[in-house]
Formats: structure tokens, sequence, C-alpha cells
């Protein structure tokens, strides 16, 4: 991210700034065992992602493109995306664990693109066409709805701990409840699998466009995760329609998926290589 122009790094900067600031009122409010800092966290969260908006402006000024031609850019819009979700959920969930745990997912989404990720210098050829954006916006979705399903899972895994170990008060008023937050897992999780296949089936296209050979795509560790991301969320949604797979089995391999996701997001890029670095 030191690529970066100076005033987009001082504005990534202040906006790196508000989310930790929102993150450790997050933690705040869980010691403080209450609501009454959760008013700054809206405001927080909110600033945010009108810095990380602006700043995407600039990328865009800077590389003549739309802003998704790297992986850099595309964090940051998830972490806007994800942010939007967030204040929207913000409305009719009042948690404190739930708040906290969603800021936090937003101060490490925005951390792992100033560490692994790059900002791209310029656009790449295809940047521009309806296939590369259709394929972008759906994975990018889909990756939010994702993270979504995840903390909705850790939460679940969190609450029936400490329910199985008859700690009651520990998440009664803190936590939404065990049945919403099944309910939000399982939206997150269709959600991703629906935005997925779209994802996917546009990334084919545009593969064509290209003139990309299977061998591309068969070679590809970030292609290949993704498509066994997606076979997962399948196979999950499957298993719970038929045979009524446990919501803690469910939870967990929603962890699991989420892992992949963001290791073939970024995890390829650093240790793997991949063509698909746009």
């Amino acid at each position: 991210m030191f690529d970066l122009p100076l005033r987009e790094t001082i504005i990534f900067g202040l906006a790196a700034a508000a989310y930790l600031a929102a993150a450790i009122v997050g933690i705040v409010q869980l010691l403080a065992w209450g609501q009454k800092y959760r008013r700054f966290l809206v405001p927080l969260v909110a600033l945010g992602a009108v810095l990380e908006a602006v700043m995407l402006i600039f990328r865009a000024v800077a590389i003549k493109a739309i802003p998704l031609t790297g992986t850099f850019e595309s964090l940051i819009v998830l972490t806007i995306i994800f942010a939007l979700i967030y204040l929207f959920l913000s409305v009719a969930i009042h948690r404190v664990w739930f708040a906290s745990v969603m800021v936090w997912v937003i101060f490490c989404l925005l951390g792992l693109a100033a560490v692994v990720a790059e900002p791209v210098s310029a656009p790449h050829e295809a940047a521009s066409t309806p296939w590369a954006i259709a394929h972008a916006i759906a994975m990018i979705l889909g990756s939010a709805s994702l993270m979504l399903a995840t903390a909705s899972a850790v939460l679940y895994l969190f609450s029936r701990r400490k329910l199985k170990q008859k700690r009651v008060l520990a998440v009664l008023g803190k936590v939404p409840s065990i049945q919403k937050l099944e309910q939000m897992n399982l939206f997150g999780l269709k959600s991703s699998f629906i935005l997925m296949t779209f994802g996917l089936a546009s990334g084919v296209g545009l593969s064509v466009s290209l003139g990309m050979t299977t061998r591309h795509w068969l070679t590809d560790s970030k292609i290949i995760l993704i498509a066994v991301v997606w076979l997962l969320l399948g196979l999950i949604l499957v298993l719970w329609r038929t045979v009524k797979l446990k919501e803690k089995t469910i939870a967990y391999a929603t962890i699991v998926a989420s892992a992949l996701i963001l290791f073939a997001a970024v995890g390829t890029l650093a240790f793997c290589g991949t063509w698909h670095d746009f």
C-alpha cells in the first residue's frame, strides 16, 4: 500500500484509524457490559466507509478505470460492502457481541488490504469489459455474504458453548438468539453460493474472451480454491436440505470456507502465485 500517492495514503490511514477506533470501542463495550458505547460505533464505521469510498474515487482517477482491477482495490470494496451490511443490520440487531465481531472483521479486512495486497498503477486490459465487471462485483458481494455468515457462525459457536456451560448471563442480551444466528448463517451461505455461481460463470466468460484454456483454470491456485469453496458451499446447503446437517457442523464448515476464500484472495498472491492477479 506504500505505492499509493500521498493523498490516498493519508485517506487510507484515516479510514484505518476510524475502523481501529471502532474496534477498540467494540472491546470497551464488552468490558463495560453495556450499550452506552454503541452510539460511537455507527458513526466511526460510517466515517471509515466514506473515507474508503473517497479513496476509491482517487484510485479510479489515478488508473483511469473502475477500481476493481486489483486485489487491493477489491479488498477495499469488500470492506465497504461489509461495513454497509453492518450499518444496515445495526438498526435491527442491538447486541454488543454482534457489533464487536462485525467491526473487528471490517478492521481485519482492511488490514489484509494494507499488508498483503498492492495497489495497481494501471488497469488490466480486461478490467473494463462487461465480463470482468460482472465477475468482480459478483465475487465481492459473494465474499461479503460469506463474511456475514462467518461472523454469525462464530457468534453461534460462542453462544452455544456458553449455554452448554450454563453461563446464560454471558450471552443474555449481548448476543442475538441462537435461532437468529442460525438464520443469518444460512442466509449468508445461500447468498454467497448464488453470487459465487454468477461470479464463476462470468469468470468463465471472461477467460474465454481472453483466449484462456482449461489448463489455465486447472493449474491456477486461486481459481481452484474458489471452485473448492463454491463446491463446499453447495455441499453444505444440499446436506442441510436433505439430511438436516447439524447447525454446529454448518458453523464450522462456514469458518473453513471463509478461511479458504481469504487465502484465495490474498494468500495465493503471497505464497502460491496466480495469473489471476486482477
